[in-house]
């Protein structure tokens, strides 16, 4: 077992338990960049790990009555079909040869990106649309809107593993202004749940997980979540989330030269 993959699972799942993002969006890339695995076996594994980690976080959520399981039902119908529909593509075109490793690449960094975002400026996302109540989707036109986001973030997840945290959790503060935070994260660890693990049945499929990287990051992951959640309290959640955008700014950097 080898001390640096059980670190980096530490770090990872630190950061995770203390900022509440930053699991695919940290840990794929440090896979890809830090240790040399290939973008497609970085993605598949990362998958693995988010499915199993998530599933203990939805069980807790769904002990406290946090998790609105009429918008999981909406996301997923978006979210499983272009999940599969993303790893036929892959398996099509060829998931681990050069080309298809660099595209995954580019979808990293894009993805990574798109989290700094939701990580930077979702609050004031939320304040705009609690200031414009005339701009929030009612009735039909929510549902299909909900059902659309969940296809993004399928074939987003699918290709990359990053976007069901962050960037899943600010879209449904967009979408539904009045969950607390609370009902934001439970709602969106649960639509994850089988959604990570369609994708990673998918990779399981194309043959890029590693199982053994799997366990050691596992053996890592879970005292550093632990640890993060006790720590939370005690750091400025501001001056994390600042730090974790610059960090992945960087990361994001760094994949694409």
């Amino acid at each position: 077992m080898d001390l640096s993959f059980v670190a980096s699972g530490f770090a990872v799942g630190l950061l995770v338990g203390m900022t509440g993002v930053g699991g695919g969006s940290l840990m794929t890339p440090l896979l890809t960049l830090l240790f040399g695995v290939s973008p497609a076996v970085a993605v598949g594994t990362d998958l693995a790990f988010a499915s199993l980690t998530k599933g203990v976080g939805t069980f807790t959520h769904r002990l406290r009555g946090t998790v609105h399981w009429e918008i999981v039902r909406r996301l997923c119908l978006g979210a499983l079909p272009a999940a599969l529909l993303a790893s036929y593509s892959l398996k099509h075109f060829g998931t681990l040869n050069k080309e298809i490793g660099q595209i995954i690449r580019y979808m990293i960094a894009g993805s990574v990106m798109l989290t700094v975002v939701a990580i930077l400026f979702r609050r004031k996302m939320l304040a705009w649309i609690n200031a414009h109540p005339e701009r929030q989707l009612q009735g039909d036109k929510l549902v299909w809107a909900t059902i659309l986001s969940g296809a993004v973030l399928g074939t987003l997840v699918t290709i990359s593993s990053i976007g069901a945290g962050a960037i899943g959790a600010t879209l449904l503060v967009m979408l539904y202004p009045r969950l607390t935070p609370a009902e934001v994260a439970g709602t969106d660890i649960a639509y994850a749940v089988p959604l990570t693990a369609i994708a990673a049945i998918g990779h399981w499929w194309l043959g890029s997980i590693d199982w053994s990287l799997l366990l050691t990051l596992l053996v890592g992951s879970v005292p550093g979540i632990t640890i993060g959640s006790y720590a939370a309290r005690a750091v400025p959640e501001r001056l994390l989330r600042v730090l974790l955008a610059f960090t992945l700014v960087a990361v994001a950097a760094k994949l694409v030269s």
